[in-house]
């Protein structure tokens, strides 16, 4: 019984680092002088040393890691994101390279120092590319700061804890420092303690996880306020019901009604759903970025019929 709890709360984690199965389905990472950071450091706010990397030249795309991840969490795709576009990553609190700091974790506070720290870093506006909790990182961050985003993508989140698929909302509540020993043949694990500041305080970052998924949430009327292009990127077998997508998607006032012949209700929002995609192998998914890409350069991928 307790090796199923186990093996139940490491998928029911918001986010994975890179699963063996979704390794196995991936090219191999580029070389480490392909990821190099043209630049690196660490911006302090509220008493938090928030580690960041720039990549790239181009328009500027704030890149947001999943829960227990890291930066490194998106090494098969980055030199992708990065080609053209100047990607910069940031660890969230509490992970990869950023200290956990004595503040519970929470997606709203989380939004406001991506605000901060973007100021601080000279960047007026970026487009936002998260992925399940750093995609409800982007999501605060641009319902708060609207300004500051000029498109943003969510990768396998959804708006309210009603989305989830109902048999994972126990299990991932279950999520607590108790869990520590039995995770330490995980690739979470030996990910954090490789990078993290403290790596002691492993045990104390599977309580404030738990303590955040077992909040519940409902941000549809945060969803309505939205005044940037928005695009959802899911998988048909994610941790978020289908239809969930979709309500999403319509209350950003997408999937209405017939876009039209010549495209004229066609919304400036978008819906993706990758197919035989999980949640636990999205965020390296080389399909990923052919997706998200042209909506986040403002290219329209349109054909007429003639």
């Amino acid at each position: 019984m307790f090796a199923r709890i186990r093996s139940h709360l490491l998928v029911a984690v918001a986010a994975l680092a890179t699963p063996v199965a979704a390794q196995a389905q991936t090219a191999a990472p580029p070389a480490t002088s392909q990821l190099a950071p043209a630049r690196s450091g660490t911006v302090e706010i509220d008493g938090i040393a928030y580690y960041y990397e720039v990549r790239g030249q181009g328009e500027p795309l704030l890149l947001l890691h999943g829960g227990l991840g890291s930066i490194d969490m998106f090494a098969p795709i980055l030199p992708a994101l990065a080609a053209g576009r100047q990607v910069i990553a940031v660890d969230l609190q509490g992970h990869g390279r950023t200290p956990l700091g004595n503040r519970p974790i929470g997606l709203e506070a989380m939004g406001k120092v991506m605000d901060a720290l973007l100021g601080k870093l000279g960047f007026r506006q970026v487009d936002v590319l998260g992925y399940s909790m750093g995609a409800g990182v982007g999501f605060q961050l641009a319902a708060q700061h609207p300004e500051r985003v000029r498109r943003l993508a969510l990768v396998s989140m959804t708006h309210a804890t009603s989305g989830i698929q109902p048999e994972m909302v126990p299990i991932q509540r279950q999520l607590t420092a108790a869990m520590a020993p039995m995770m330490k043949d995980t690739p979470m694990y030996t990910g954090y303690v490789a990078r993290a500041p403290r790596p002691q305080d492993f045990p104390k970052l599977l309580d404030q996880m738990g303590d955040l998924m077992r909040r519940d949430y409902d941000w549809s009327a945060q969803v309505k306020a939205l005044t940037m292009p928005v695009m959802l990127v899911v998988g048909d077998a994610d941790m978020w019901r289908p239809e969930a997508s979709v309500e999403f998607f319509k209350l950003l006032g997408g999937g209405q009604r017939d876009g039209g012949w010549q495209r004229e209700h066609v919304t400036k929002h978008r819906l993706a759903i990758l197919p035989g995609r999980t949640h636990y192998d999205m965020f390296l998914a080389p399909e990923l970025v052919p997706t998200v890409r042209p909506f986040l350069d403002g290219k329209e991928a349109r054909a007429d019929w003639k």
